[in-house]
């Protein structure tokens, strides 16, 4: 069982009644890091949506993306992405991830965060278009961000996971039903962070 503030480190896996998560820190090595940073950085057209939040309306705090096949749409907080063509570095990585986990992806939602006031909120990725039980490949590149994810009824279970350059966390089974995560503002400067977050959208 996770305890609090539990710090995951290298390959470690959580496996409760409630979901399953891994982190792999290398998955890919440097030089491929760094390759699909600056390709991504420049060539992926990013967007700053406004999400629908307690009634208002607001901007993101970092910038997305969205690629896939065609019938990839995905709808979350009020906005409804169609999905731009995979592009050639997306496909690598996707048919990487793929060869090492085995599950397949449709799609990847990509976020940039652009300094350290750039965050994510408390949330679950556990649309209709995900499917029952989704598995979420994350890939981070850039400067490391803390992940952080917490139990939705049992409050003490709670925990953190420095997401570096190259990295790698799966999350499976009812992982998204249970729990929750969040990547929070921090005070310490940094540059960009790129996250890939691969799907599997399921046609209705």
């Amino acid at each position: 069982m996770l305890k609090q503030e539990l710090l995951l480190s290298e390959n470690e896996s959580l496996i409760t009644r409630d979901g399953r998560l891994t982190f792999h820190p290398r998955f890919l090595d440097v030089d491929e890091a760094d390759f699909y940073f600056e390709k991504l950085l420049q060539q992926i057209k990013w967007e700053q949506y406004e999400i629908q939040l307690f009634g208002k309306k607001i901007a993101q705090p970092r910038l997305t993306a969205w690629h896939g096949v065609h019938q990839a749409a995905y709808s979350y907080s009020g906005i409804s992405l169609i999905p731009l063509p995979f592009t050639s570095e997306l496909l690598s990585i996707k048919q990487k991830i793929e060869s090492f986990t085995g599950y397949t992806f449709n799609s990847v939602l990509l976020n940039l965060y652009r300094n350290n006031q750039d965050s994510m909120g408390w949330h679950s990725d556990d649309e209709k278009e995900l499917g029952k039980e989704p598995f979420i490949a994350s890939v981070s590149l850039g400067s490391s961000r803390a992940f952080q994810i917490k139990h939705k009824t049992e409050k003490k279970l709670k925990g953190k996971i420095e997401l570096s350059h190259g990295s790698l966390l799966c999350m499976g089974g009812l992982m998204q039903s249970y729990w929750q995560h969040a990547v929070p503002k921090t005070a310490i400067p940094c540059k960009e962070r790129i996250n890939l977050t691969f799907r599997q959208i399921v046609e209705r």
